[in-house]
């Protein structure tokens, strides 16, 4: 999706070089520390930054070439804080969605209609359809957020930090939706996560971002090694492996402790 690409600001690259594929049906994490590149990696590739250099592709199509109502049929974007429009229903959000489809003014179509109610039962929340979003939880505005940018139907779905502001279980609960989205639905998704251990238990392939390059990308086992986190964050963690479930989890390191 992203070969040999510079992202930056105002000309100046913040990552380098990066190789950088999403894959159906899977989950791709990106972790690294504040200010790496995470979310400006994220936007070039959703369109919304200009590389500095490189080629970002979607189905071997140059980005660049791709029309912004075209793109948005392809590729859908939730970045990390959305305005919450005073008195907007669920139903009304998700229908905005559409827009890619039909325009803003255009009437709501069969396929419209059905495009919104799967992504409303597939994210949980068609329960929430007449709710106001100023009086719902974080966690099922996120929902609904999701929902919204799942009635484009794309095949690529791009997140950054959905799980922001979320208290724990709605965090869980977000990431579940991305869960079955990948599987469930063959959608690459495209995820910057800050929690490692979250980042080990839902990613097929985890990317760490630091010093202005890709620093690592491969499995969860492969990459979040101590000495990989260490090198990306300055910590010296301890990473263990749960036997009930096989996930990673990481800790900080306790002086004469050793890592696993």
């Amino acid at each position: 999706m992203a070969k040999s690409l510079d992202v930056g600001h105002a000309g100046r690259p913040v990552l380098r070089d990066v190789e950088l594929t999403l894959r159906a049906g899977e989950i791709t994490v990106l972790v690294g520390p504040n200010g790496c590149g995470k979310s400006t990696l994220l936007r070039t590739v959703a369109g919304l930054l200009t590389p500095i250099g490189g080629d970002v592709r979607i189905d071997d199509a140059p980005l660049a070439s791709l029309g912004r109502r075209t793109l948005s049929q392809r590729l859908a974007f939730l970045p990390q804080t959305s305005l919450t429009p005073a008195g907007v229903t669920v139903r009304e959000l998700v229908r905005h969605g559409r827009y890619a489809h039909r325009g803003a003014l255009a009437r709501h179509t069969a396929d419209d209609v059905e495009a919104i109610e799967w992504a409303l039962q597939v994210t949980d929340a068609a329960p929430l359809v007449e709710r106001r979003l100023d009086e719902i939880s974080g966690g099922e505005r996120q929902r609904a957020w999701l929902a919204m940018v799942l009635a484009q139907r794309a095949g690529v779905l791009l997140l950054d930090e959905p799980t922001t502001y979320l208290d724990l279980r709605h965090q869980f609960e977000v990431l579940d939706v991305v869960r079955r989205l990948a599987r469930d639905h063959g959608i690459a998704c495209g995820v910057v996560l800050h929690d490692l251990t979250q980042a080990a238990a839902y990613a097929d392939q985890v990317v760490v971002v630091a010093d202005g390059r890709i620093a690592a990308a491969g499995a969860p086992q492969e990459v979040l090694t101590p000495d990989v986190i260490e090198d990306a964050f300055g910590l010296r963690v301890s990473v263990v492996r749960d036997p009930s479930t096989g996930y990673l989890a990481c800790f900080p390191q306790q002086s004469g402790a050793s890592a696993s």
